[in-house]
């Protein structure tokens, strides 16, 4: 039997090595879990309808939390508001008007007047009977003129209480106390009206909810804006994550909190992010995964949320994540 040559064993010996080394490479490589990135839209929007009177932003502009996005007309929301802070005023001149005294201060003071008047007659009508009593007892005055002196007294007596009684009346208030109640509260219901009518008019030009980048605009200054219809979509910076597809052999690995590693296209090193949610259930892989291996597989979507960064990912990256 002829002998086979050392050298034929060795090129045989190196291409199965190089061979293993490329299919146990390969494996390495597709058992790496794909996806890409995702976000969370915000759409702003207004709750009532409205001309576009401005919009403040353009698509692909960057914002800051509080910048102004669009404003609509607001004509007929500055009139409701100005009705509305008229209504307050007169429901609290009403109230106010209920709660004082039901005379003006002038004629209470026409009053004191009197009641003074009233207590200087009786002073001395008072001394005029005491002296009369006097003359009376020892028999100078007549019973007829201790009975004129008597009468004279009490006559000055009653025009105090009455005096007196007036000035009372008078510092009474106008209303009852319902009528108080009622007054009072429709100063509150005023208010409140006065307040929806000021949110609305904040609704109506809203500023941006977080920092992040516009990523549509749906109407241009001076369209007809239906209500709850958005005007402009941002996309915050910190409401992007990764979505990725882990095979479901594998799916017990990963838990929520857990940290993950992943790598994309120009990325440079690998980034980290935490796993935020997993699927409940599993799905074929989608056909955005390209994968031979993998195309045939169940898998569970999982999603992570990516650290803040000055320079986000944009959506729709390719992103390999690393098995831990």
């Amino acid at each position: 039997m002829k002998q086979v040559p050392k050298p034929l064993i060795l090129a045989i010996v190196l291409l199965v090595a190089v061979a293993a080394w490329w299919f146990l490479r390969e494996p390495a490589r597709e058992d790496r879990w794909l996806g890409y990135v995702e976000g969370e839209t915000l759409y702003v929007a207004a709750p009532v309808s409205g001309r576009l009177a401005e919009r403040s932003v353009d698509r692909g502009a960057s914002v800051n939390a509080g910048a102004a996005l669009f404003a609509l007309d607001p004509e007929s929301v500055d009139a409701a508001v100005s009705q509305a802070q008229a209504q307050v005023a007169a429901s609290a001149a009403q109230a106010q008007d209920l709660t004082e005294a039901s005379r003006r201060e002038a004629e209470i003071d026409v009053f004191r007047a009197n009641a003074a008047q009233a207590q200087a007659s009786l002073v001395k009508t008072t001394n005029d009977y005491n002296r009369m009593a006097a003359l009376a007892a020892k028999g100078f005055a007549s019973k007829s003129q201790l009975d004129a002196a008597r009468a004279a007294r009490d006559g000055a007596a009653a025009q105090l209480a009455q005096a007196q009684a007036q000035i009372r009346s008078s510092q009474l208030t106008a209303g009852r106390n319902e009528q108080i109640a009622a007054a009072q509260a429709g100063v509150a219901g005023a208010q409140a009206a006065l307040r929806g009518q000021q949110k609305l008019r904040r609704e109506i030009a809203p500023t941006a909810p977080a920092k992040g980048v516009i990523e549509q605009t749906f109407y241009n200054p001076g369209e007809w804006v239906p209500a709850n219809s958005p005007v402009v979509a941002v996309l915050p910076d910190d409401k992007r994550k990764l979505r990725f597809f882990v095979p479901e052999d594998r799916i017990a690995s990963v838990k929520l909190g857990s940290a993950i590693r992943f790598t994309c296209d120009g990325c440079g090193d690998a980034h980290n992010a935490t796993v935020s949610f997993i699927s409940p259930r599993s799905e074929y892989t989608p056909p955005v995964i390209y994968s031979e291996r993998a195309r045939a597989k169940l898998v569970f979507m999982v999603e992570a949320k990516l650290a803040p960064s000055d320079k986000p990912l944009p959506l729709g990256l390719p992103v390999e994540v690393v098995p831990q």
